[in-house]
């Protein structure tokens, strides 16, 4: 997760863009309500919103597996549902998807459409509104999501190696191997990173001993927020609480240095969130008659 072979300046930017000018290259034509009326009596978005709550119920860190999972497709080839497919190197297959989850969960959406109206909601189109739901029921601001997406032909895990940037952390937790350096030998200096918070070091330290552990922490080190999506995750890497390096450069970073200290200090992040989403979720999509609607999300409907 942290690392990568970019400098922290493409990686900051990377990750800023979600919430400074993200628009990307986008196709066709997306509409808030697309499937209404086209599956018969039942409400597609309201299908997959009680698919959704039934596994946040169970798992509330399942936000940010979906949040990674839209990410982590829109950014390969665009939002076209390409990372869920499944066989001998696909995207899904690739080093930086090793920890992506959430497969099932989609998977299970469609089912439950394809039971309603076979043939007619995009496996593209779920990830993006069952992460819209999730976020939602972490209380985040509800925000209409676009759809009229299909789902692409083609998925290569090479690239997801080229194309895919190493952080962005709302909420969730870490493997403490991904920051062990961070807590005791930074850079090879036998020392822990000083930009890091001393209290947090501490705290960290005492989670994640120098020998090793299997333990996690919190991405968002602000109490009380670590899996609420809020700008409590600003608030912390502002005041040097960041766990990965990458996360933590972003407010030191003069590409996002700014950007962090209006989302730590305002209001700014529950109004701006759901437009990033939105923007993200317009890249790269195929409409009209690219691509098709597949009857698993896991492989491309044979004709």
């Amino acid at each position: 997760m942290a690392g990568g072979k970019a400098n922290s300046s493409i990686l900051a930017l990377a990750i800023g863009l979600l919430f400074m000018t993200f628009v990307g290259q986008s196709y066709g034509q997306l509409k808030v309500g697309f499937y209404d009326g086209k599956c018969g009596q039942n409400d597609v978005e309201e299908i997959i919103f009680n698919v959704v709550r039934g596994a946040f119920q169970k798992d509330k860190t399942i936000v940010a597996a979906l949040l990674r999972l839209q990410f982590h497709d829109c950014f390969v080839r665009g939002c076209d549902a390409s990372i869920l497919l499944e066989g001998l190197n696909t995207e899904k297959t690739a080093g930086p998807n090793g920890s992506v989850r959430g497969y099932d969960l989609i998977e299970s959406c469609k089912i439950a459409l394809e039971q309603r109206c076979p043939g007619i909601v995009s496996c593209a189109d779920i990830i993006v509104i069952a992460t819209r739901v999730s976020v939602f029921l972490a209380g985040g601001k509800w925000y209409n999501a676009e759809t009229g997406r299909r789902d692409g032909l083609f998925s290569f895990a090479s690239e997801a190696v080229a194309n895919l940037p190493g952080g962005g952390h709302t909420v969730g937790f870490i493997h403490c191997s991904f920051f062990q350096d961070r807590l005791y030998n930074f850079r090879n200096t036998g020392r822990p990173d000083p930009a890091m918070n001393q209290i947090t070091l501490s705290s960290l330290q005492k989670t994640c001993p120098r020998s090793g552990s299997n333990n996690m922490v919190a991405a968002d080190q602000t109490p009380g927020s670590a899996m609420i999506v809020d700008s409590g995750f600003y608030k912390a890497i502002k005041a040097g609480k960041g766990v990965l390096q990458i996360d933590q450069q972003i407010s030191s970073d003069p590409l996002t240095r700014s950007v962090v200290a209006r989302l730590a200090s305002s209001g700014d992040f529950a109004f701006k969130f759901g437009p990033a989403m939105v923007k993200l979720g317009r890249v790269g999509v195929l409409t009209g008659q690219q691509g098709q609607i597949r009857k698993s999300c896991r492989a491309v409907k044979l004709i």
